[in-house]
């Protein structure tokens, strides 16, 4: 299967007449967006506000990130089975509009959503804040259940991607890549002598607004199944859920793995990017082992020689990590875990809630539990009212002058757990 992503780069985005692409700047017509948007009686007001680079605004409690994308030739549209139809995605060509992202907003819904500062020390930890962000901010209607609020706004970001997505569709791209993953058989005949290497892509699906999206199917109702990797660049998997801002994967995260990036870049070259296993993370144990049983199976059925292991969130999804792990390690395929910590404050406590003798090979994205003061803003989009109930806030974290005392697992992509972070570790 074979994905041409046409990448457009926009350098600003601001209100206009119409909403369009015009000299690396991306208008919107924010009253035909309002319109577009608007209709779901579960919500009673939405805004959109602008964020950009190194201005002095905070957006809290982040719900979800998306990049715009369109699908310009090919089968199936962005967000299949959840905006679009279910048709097979992931060949054909997308057009993506880069440096912007659509950032939902407004009242919380559980207590595991984020902050993202435009700019100070805490931009330096996000990976949104170098980013124009389109802040869509609804509030429900009074007496609202969290998952009907969930499902809203979640549903209210895709389309507010899709529309922005649409000015992109006849804009020539800056660049073009191009991402192809031949059928087994031929990409192993094509490169004998390379180590055949997949990627085992752990999605959060423990229920309780801990939910990822496939093709439209909630998550964790599946078995492990193999996915060419466009297709996931194509939107085929989406975020709903709300665990711990730091380290869940926004669907901007699925769109741009940094994983399948990378293997793509070493493909056919130093190994062979034979393609994505996805897996859920389960509550109970018996589903623990199931998936990993499947997961480990799978891996020895595409003659695996490596498999990278990347996890979301933290505490009982280590437990599935570690499974994953050891079963394919058993199976005689070497595996390198990918994750993040949480180690106490003072990074002396037990980094994962499970371990193994064969989780010898681990990239960490940082400790989740680092204290951070954030400092006063100029400007808040959404409310600072949860701060002190955020995962990695306590009480006692909003101060009377604005700043903010939190962990920072309560910053937006901190320690993403596919290495789509800005923390890094030197040697010494």
């Amino acid at each position: 299967m074979r994905l041409e992503l046409g990448n457009i780069f926009i350098q600003d985005v601001k209100f206009g007449e119409a909403t369009k692409v015009e000299n690396k700047i991306l208008y919107i017509n924010k009253d035909e967006m309002l319109k577009e948007l608007g209709g779901d009686e579960r919500i009673k007001s939405i805004d959109i506000e602008l964020a950009h680079p190194g201005e002095e605004v905070r957006i809290t409690p982040v719900k979800d990130v998306i990049e715009p994308r369109v699908k310009v030739e090919g089968p199936g549209g962005i967000f299949p089975g959840v905006i679009n139809k279910v048709d097979t995605v992931g060949s054909g060509r997308t057009h993506a509009l880069k440096n912007v992202a659509v950032v939902t907003a407004g009242k919380i819904v559980g207590f595991q959503e984020g902050i993202i500062d435009m700019s100070g020390p805490g931009a330096e930890y996000t990976p949104f804040s170098g980013l124009h962000n389109i802040v869509v901010v609804a509030e429900p209607i009074d007496g609202l259940k969290q998952y009907d609020h969930e499902a809203a706004v979640r549903m209210i970001g895709f389309k507010a991607a899709i529309y922005l997505g649409e000015a992109a569709r006849n804009v020539e791209p800056d660049e073009v890549k191009a991402y192809e993953t031949e059928p087994i058989f031929e990409s192993a005949n094509k490169y004998p002598d390379l180590p055949k290497v997949g990627y085992v892509y752990m999605l959060q699906t423990q229920g309780l607004l801990h939910d990822t999206y496939v093709y439209g199917v909630d998550a964790k109702k599946i078995v492990p199944t193999i996915l060419y990797p466009t297709e996931i660049m194509d939107g085929a998997i989406v975020s709903g859920n709300c665990v711990s801002a730091c380290d869940k994967n926004p669907t901007y995260v699925h769109l741009n793995n940094g994983i399948i990036e990378d293997l793509y870049e070493k493909h056919g070259k130093e190994l062979n990017f034979v393609g994505v296993i996805i897996t859920n993370e389960n509550v109970y144990l018996a589903d623990k082992e199931r998936s990993s049983n499947w997961t480990a199976k799978l891996c020895k059925f595409l003659g695996l020689d490596g498999v990278i292991v990347s996890q979301e969130g933290f505490g009982n999804p280590d437990t599935d990590l570690i499974m994953n792990c050891k079963k394919i390690e058993g199976e005689g395929i070497k595996t390198v875990i990918v994750t993040d910590e949480y180690a106490g404050r003072d990074g002396a406590s037990q980094s994962l809630a499970d371990a193994d003798v064969k989780a010898n090979a681990v990239v960490t994205n940082g400790n989740a539990n680092e204290t951070i003061v954030l400092p006063p803003m100029k400007k808040i989009i959404g409310t600072t009212d949860y701060v002190d109930k955020i995962a990695g806030g306590f009480d006692g974290s909003l101060r009377a002058d604005g700043s903010i005392e939190v962990e920072i697992q309560a910053i937006t992509g901190a320690t993403n757990e596919t290495g789509f972070g800005r923390l890094t570790a030197k040697g010494f």
